[in-house]
């Protein structure tokens, strides 16, 4: 692996922004960048294969599942970032896209890892970080050395690093504060009165946020010529500001600075009636789901794009599916044009077969943790089994039905962001 001692000078120019296998957290970081008038270009991995990062200084990769990016990518586009990247580009990686870039995906990184049994798999909310002095801090308070206000941001369910030597720990976890959860469990209310060792026997799984404790969750290094930084923390989470300071600092260090006037929403002819109504059937089935889920004590939403579920069922298909749902309506309503009209009929299709089948299973899984330990991939009852291995897969990561319908609605969200960024739209906003 080349790596060469001193910084480079980056200039200013384009970002390039990884789109495939995002789907939830690709909107997620759409949004932020949106909100905070950072210049991208949306990118797939055939776009990439066909050298397309020709003529850009940074690549960004936001969170989904590492393995899916990999796959997405094959074995062409995978060597075309590393070229792009050794030649002098940035990369910048969340969570996922962080991932991507370690010794267990493309290897831009000695950083690996860790296995599951040996980190924390299920922790979310903020968290304190003990951060080391660099530019991406510049302009928060916490960013200064030695200051009493802490650093606080976001981590979604992040893995875990183990650095190599040459790697530059930007910054590591701390405390996790008391309205973060492990798990279905809130960490303020387990710390003072619950047992973390008794849990996790319980729960199979590590648990206890302290095992966290000074583990890297941002890091910095080079291949060639480029610089690599690698965050397991979201500062893309909605209504994060202090997260979203860092994003608009990682973008000048790592790309130059290209800021944009935010832009209007356009005046648009109006889908068509049969296309809008479309549209309103899709959130109003998948507005059945979330509503079920909270009646029945499955869920609640954190912030308007990720919801808290028990353990026992699947949270965050759900949640990306409604998220999804919510954007290609809103962006039809403002007038985003693309051909899609036979891709609608096929996801309504989908999606109607998959509330149907996903309704009895969330019942039924509700009923089944009365009477029982059960997690998103374990249970005895063998219509629980049929239907989650038809709807999810038996992966952790997407499968199924679920994925065969996300897919589709990745495809319409991906031409009616394009289209929307060409004609100057705001998208709408989920919830």
């Amino acid at each position: 692996m080349k790596r060469n001692s001193g910084p480079e000078p980056v200039a200013p120019g384009r970002t390039a922004f990884f789109w495939d296998e995002s789907f939830l957290w690709g909107l997620m970081s759409y949004k932020a960048l949106r909100e905070n008038n950072l210049s991208f270009d949306l990118l797939r991995s055939e776009d990439i294969k066909n050298g397309a990062l020709n003529g850009y200084a940074m690549l960004f990769v936001p969170g989904g599942w590492a393995s899916n990016k990999i796959k997405s990518l094959g074995e062409t586009a995978a060597a075309e970032i590393r070229r792009f990247v050794e030649d002098g580009g940035s990369y910048l990686g969340f969570c996922g896209g962080a991932g991507l870039a370690t010794l267990d995906g493309i290897g831009l990184l000695d950083v690996r890892r860790k296995p599951t049994r040996e980190r924390v798999p299920s922790f979310s909310g903020r968290i304190r970080l003990d951060i080391r002095e660099h530019p991406i801090w510049n302009g928060l308070p916490a960013g200064e050395i030695g200051s009493d206000s802490p650093a606080v941001f976001h981590a979604w369910w992040p893995s875990q690093f183990v650095v190599d030597q040459g790697i530059d720990v930007l910054a590591s976890y701390g405390d996790a504060l008391s309205d973060s959860f492990s798990s279905d469990l809130n960490v303020g209310d387990t710390s003072t009165n619950g047992n973390w060792a008794g849990l996790e026997k319980l729960y199979g799984i590590n648990l206890d946020p302290t095992r966290l404790l000074n583990d890297p969750a941002v890091v910095e290094g080079r291949y060639g010529k480029g610089k690599v930084i690698l965050s397991l923390l979201h500062f893309d989470t909605p209504g994060d500001r202090d997260g979203h300071a860092v994003l608009r600092n990682l973008w000048r260090y790592l790309g130059g600075i290209e800021h944009r006037e935010a832009s209007d929403l356009t005046e648009k002819g109006s889908a068509g009636i049969d296309l809008l109504e479309a549209v309103s059937g899709l959130e109003a089935r998948v507005g059945e789901l979330i509503s079920l889920g909270i009646r029945n004590f499955l869920w609640f939403w954190r912030n308007p794009m990720l919801l808290q579920w028990r353990r026992g069922v699947r949270g965050l298909e759900y949640c990306t599916l409604h998220v999804m749902t919510k954007e290609i309506a809103g962006m039809i309503r403002a007038g985003a044009e693309a051909d899609i009209r036979d891709r609608i009929d096929r996801i309504r299709a989908l999606l109607n077969t998959f509330v149907d089948d996903a309704a009895r299973l969330l019942v039924r899984e509700r009923l089944a943790m009365q009477n029982g330990h059960i997690t998103y991939d374990r249970c005895d009852v063998p219509e629980i089994v049929e239907l989650r291995t038809r709807l999810f897969s038996n992966s952790k990561s997407h499968g199924g039905l679920f994925k065969e319908l996300i897919d589709e609605m990745d495809e319409v969200l991906f031409l009616l962001l394009r289209s929307g960024r060409s004609q100057g739209l705001k998208t709408g906003q989920p919830g």
